[in-house]
């Protein structure tokens, strides 16, 4: 990772420089490729500042501290900068790691000791027991309901796994 120093209003020392690279080069340890880092020092009357800019791949992260000593400037900036850093790969993997769609995400689980429940609406349609027949055989549906002409009541048709068919109509009621 390439680090630029750069003074402002104070005399450049190999050890600030290499005490901020050293930082920078701390902070780089959690990007996988961090491109580079701007490091600007600078006094003002009694104000030490420290302002560092990194940018890397999809990343540009931004931190400034003043303190009363330039290395606790340094110091302070650089744990921003990993915090801003930690913060927005753990997004990342979230985010990646996320396999299920939106909504399935928003909504709650079933709890495991109620069943599920799907509805659904379908047409009703008046027809006798053997047209209901031959729409089963035409579709790949296990049941057909319909009202059935004959006796005018709600029925269900339902083909069963040895291959016969179940007629269920309900008892009771008069059309």
């Amino acid at each position: 990772m390439q680090v630029l120093v750069t003074f402002r209003h104070i005399e450049a020392t190999d050890a600030l420089r290499d005490y901020a690279q050293q930082k920078m080069d701390r902070a780089s340890k959690f990007l996988r490729h961090p491109i580079e880092a701007h490091v600007v020092l600078s006094v003002v009357k009694r104000r030490h500042i420290a302002e560092i800019t990194l940018n890397g791949k999809h990343l540009a992260l931004n931190a400034t501290e003043e303190t009363g000593d330039l290395y606790s400037a340094i110091d302070l900036a650089t744990s921003k900068i990993e915090r801003q850093i930690k913060k927005h790969v753990t997004k990342r993997q979230s985010r990646k790691h996320a396999t299920q769609p939106r909504e399935v995400v928003a909504t709650a689980p079933p709890r495991p000791n109620r069943p599920r429940i799907r509805a659904e609406r379908l047409a009703v349609e008046p027809m006798t027991v053997r047209e209901a027949v031959k729409q089963l055989d035409s579709s790949d549906a296990g049941f057909v309901i319909f009202q059935n002409t004959d006796s005018d009541l709600l029925s269900v048709l339902c083909r069963r796994k040895d291959g016969t068919y179940r007629l269920i109509e309900p008892e009771g009621v008069e059309p």
